[in-house]
């Protein structure tokens, strides 16, 4: 076995997303909690201390701080999905007694909020030209940010964000973008799914570097307790997740984005991979991608109306063979 093949597997896990969505966040706090101990934290802070001791390091300390910075980037790259949860809204149930007195308030709360923020979505537009054109450009930042339907409303905006995303992406199709987008992702042209992947990766970026700003301030605090002014230094990390997370609701809202453009661009595709016909009319596209939208929601019932089409020669990628493991999620 050549060592290049062994070396492929890594370049994948530790590649350019690893650097930016796990490395990047873990160094900034790391630093910044290392830079007020080195500064004599708890004790009083002097930032000259700091700097001396980072010029007196030796190359196996440096050595041994990226080494440690790149192993808690591993521990909690698999955590990535379930902080994207908390993100969006969906909070613990367990145990009954919090989600009862804490979760849901709460909850209600940030959806009524939410609900405020987006206002009434008004489809019916004005007689005079300027006010329809205002009309049309609240309506498209609604769509973009917030699902049409009050019940699919989140508690946050990243969450109202990527929910949006979820009902726009092939909707106008028949296409439920939640059970079909697992399916069409591999079959995506190289310049689209890369898109997708970069938009993707920055999503992941602002949505932990918001979190662990966060939850490295209490940290923050206690080393700062005793510093007097120097206590202000807290709000640096808070100040720091606020922009984290409003660049998170904006790349969720780019995201979405590109999502539908594949689906825009690749939905036949997606047929033709599941030997399925290419329908005539848009009403006949409507009603067949209704029915493979039920099929593979709820696999266990019977679709109507699905007629397959066996092609003579095997079927080629539209984009090409997809990397091994498939592009992120």
């Amino acid at each position: 076995m050549k060592l290049d093949a062994l070396a492929k597997p890594l370049d994948r896990a530790y590649g350019p997303r690893f650097f930016v969505v796990a490395t990047v966040p873990t160094a900034a706090v790391s630093l910044f909690l290392l830079v007020l101990i080195w500064a004599g934290a708890p004790d009083a802070v002097r930032f000259s201390r700091a700097w001396e001791t980072a010029a007196k390091l030796g190359i196996g300390e440096v050595v041994l701080l990226v080494l440690a910075t790149a192993l808690a980037g591993t521990i909690s790259m698999p955590l990535q999905l379930p902080l994207l949860r908390l993100l969006e809204g969906y909070w613990p149930t367990r145990p009954r007694w919090f989600a009862r007195w804490a979760v849901r308030p709460v909850a209600r709360v940030g959806i009524a909020f939410q609900k405020r923020r987006r206002g009434l979505v008004n489809v019916t537009a004005p007689a005079g030209r300027p006010e329809r054109q205002e009309a049309w450009v609240r309506l498209a930042w609604q769509r973009s940010r917030y699902p049409d339907q009050d019940y699919l409303l989140r508690p946050t905006a990243f969450g109202n964000a990527l929910a949006a995303a979820e009902r726009r992406a092939g909707r106008q199709y028949g296409l439920d973008a939640v059970v079909v987008w697992p399916r069409l992702e591999p079959l995506l042209a190289e310049p689209v799914r890369a898109a997708v992947a970069d938009r993707r990766m920055w999503l992941d970026a602002s949505a932990r570097l918001s979190a662990t700003s966060l939850l490295v301030t209490p940290a923050a605090l206690v080393l700062l307790w005793q510093s007097e002014w120097w206590r202000l230094l807290c709000l640096a990390p808070v100040l720091v997740a606020w922009l984290a997370y409003s660049a998170a609701v904006q790349a969720a809202v780019a995201y979405g984005e590109c999502v539908a453009a594949a689906f825009d661009l690749h939905r036949f595709d997606l047929l033709i991979a599941l030997h399925l016909p290419l329908p005539a009319d848009r009403d006949a596209e409507y009603a067949q991608n209704r029915t493979l939208s039920t099929l593979l929601r709820q696999p266990v019932g019977r679709a109507r109306q699905m007629r397959y089409e066996h092609p003579t020669v095997p079927l080629a990628w539209p984009g090409g063979p997809p990397p091994p493991g498939g592009s992120t999620p």
